[in-house]
């Protein structure tokens, strides 16, 4: 399995595959409007505007695992949206961690076992994802998105 197999549900309840990602650059960020890291949407959001044409895209991924966040995902992107000029798109509510972790969560903690540990410690946990579908790299909470740049240009 790859990640390209996953299923995935946008804020409006459109279920697609991550192969329509194919191609191209992912960061994938579970993230938590009521988070003392929330403001990082600023930061994801301007490397969206910055990289999208050169095939870079941001996933926001809601989750209230950490009780964090709002009651649905389309709330949630709502407040992103309204609250930080979020244009990236957003996501269904879901679980990053345990048996209910969603599938797309599951396969980036099993993939990622060598960089922070395999569960997810906090919201906006981020993986980078190369255009051939590899985890280039794991950030954790207190990883500002500008602080990895480099590392997005690189895979771009």
């Amino acid at each position: 399995m790859s990640i390209y197999d996953i299923t995935v549900t946008r804020e409006d309840g459109t279920a697609h595959t991550m192969a329509d990602y194919k191609g191209k650059v992912l960061l994938i960020v579970n993230t938590a409007t009521k988070c003392g890291f929330t403001p990082q949407f600023k930061e994801l959001e301007a490397l969206y505007e910055t990289y999208q044409d050169q095939g870079f895209v941001v996933l926001g991924f809601p989750s209230d695992q950490f009780k964090q966040e709002l009651a649905t995902g389309s709330e949630a992107a709502a407040a992103c949206r309204l609250d930080y000029g979020v244009t990236f798109p957003m996501h269904e509510l879901v679980k990053v961690n345990g048996s209910d972790a969603h599938p797309l969560f599951q396969y980036l903690t099993e993939h990622t076992k060598g960089f922070l540990g395999s569960s997810i410690k906090w919201n906006f946990t981020k993986f980078l994802v190369g255009r051939d579908g590899e985890i280039i790299a794991r950030y954790g909470s207190k990883d500002k998105p500008m602080s990895f740049e480099e590392d997005i240009k690189k895979a771009l």
